[in-house]
């Protein structure tokens, strides 16, 4: 925000504690408190730069444990997210978790966005995601995707032991998702996610019918 360009290194920390405890706290007031917290979004270069960029590691790691402290002030028990981007690519996911983990910033479940154009094939983010999982034993999910929607929710519910919890498609209203048109009519490529309720879900959904769908665009 543009109030904080100024501040100094520790009264920044104190203010990403202090908004993140006073929005979870107005969400808690009004009966919605999520179910779940990621602090950041695509950290994987940082955030509030330059002071948590990821060239300064140190720095990154206590803001993001400001955050976590104000999760904790308001719901000790809320899961807490660390969200980087790196889909599929596993050296440079493996290098920001090792820095934040050996820096004492703890976390109970790591998000990953996956954009093909960026971060490779549908079998890099299989090979990523089983490999995070042997590192760290914690939970995953493809917390950003549009393309390969099927193949996407495939791979995060075949992880070993149940670890993989879910994937969020990122602006599905928009018509790039593939689900509606420029027009705003639905596709048919919407029935994809009847299919993914009723083999990961078990709970049978219901929609007005579509035309048969051609090979739909991904």
């Amino acid at each position: 925000p543009q109030a904080w360009q100024n501040l100094g290194f520790n009264v920044l920390k104190d203010s990403v504690k202090a908004y993140t405890e006073n929005v979870l706290n107005a969400l808690k007031k009004q009966g919605t408190l999520p179910d779940m917290v990621q602090v950041g979004n695509e950290i994987n270069h940082g955030m509030l730069w330059p002071e948590g960029h990821i060239s300064n590691p140190d720095q990154l790691a206590e803001l993001l444990k400001a955050g976590i402290e104000g999760v904790s002030a308001v719901n000790p028990d809320l899961p807490v997210m660390m969200h980087i981007a790196l889909g599929g690519q596993n050296d440079e996911a493996v290098f920001w978790l090792d820095n934040m983990l050996a820096r004492g910033v703890k976390f109970d479940i790591i998000g990953l966005s996956y954009y093909p154009r960026w971060h490779g094939t549908p079998d890099d983010l299989k090979s990523n995601l089983e490999d995070l999982l042997k590192r760290y034993h914690k939970p995953l999910n493809v917390v950003e995707y549009s393309d390969f929607k099927q193949e996407v929710h495939d791979i995060v519910f075949s992880i070993p032991d149940g670890s993989g919890k879910g994937a969020c498609i990122w602006e599905p209203l928009n018509y790039r998702s593939g689900l509606f048109d420029r027009q705003g009519n639905v596709t048919p490529l919407m029935k994809v996610y009847d299919g993914l309720s009723k083999k990961y879900l078990n709970n049978k959904v219901i929609r007005p019918s579509l035309p048969a769908a051609v090979e739909p665009v991904r």
